[in-house]
């Protein structure tokens, strides 16, 4: 059996542009739900910093999760959050 892949991205919009930044990640959310491969693709926003996001997700496996990072709706999603991001951490992790 093949183990799934979980993704933790966290996502940290610059000051004054985290309305932005939500409003352009919700926008990937059905596109990606309804993509092959993905098993789950949750958006969390921090509670005490609305500037910090981060997605939780599982992917079956590293070619189905790059074949999201090359869709069109995320080339969308960089392209309308250029200059709006002060830093993004992508996690490849195993569940253990």
């Amino acid at each position: 059996m093949t183990q799934t892949l979980t993704i933790v991205a966290r996502i940290e919009a610059q000051e004054g542009k985290a309305e932005l930044v939500k409003a352009e990640m919700l926008k990937l959310l059905e596109p990606t739900r309804k993509e092959v491969g993905c098993i789950q693709y949750d958006l969390h926003q921090d509670n005490d910093n609305p500037c910090v996001f981060v997605f939780h997700e599982q992917w079956e496996s590293e070619v189905l999760l790059q074949d999201h990072l090359n869709s069109a709706h995320i080339a969308e999603y960089v392209k309308a959050v250029d200059g709006s991001i002060a830093s993004f951490v992508l996690n490849r992790m195993t569940k253990l």
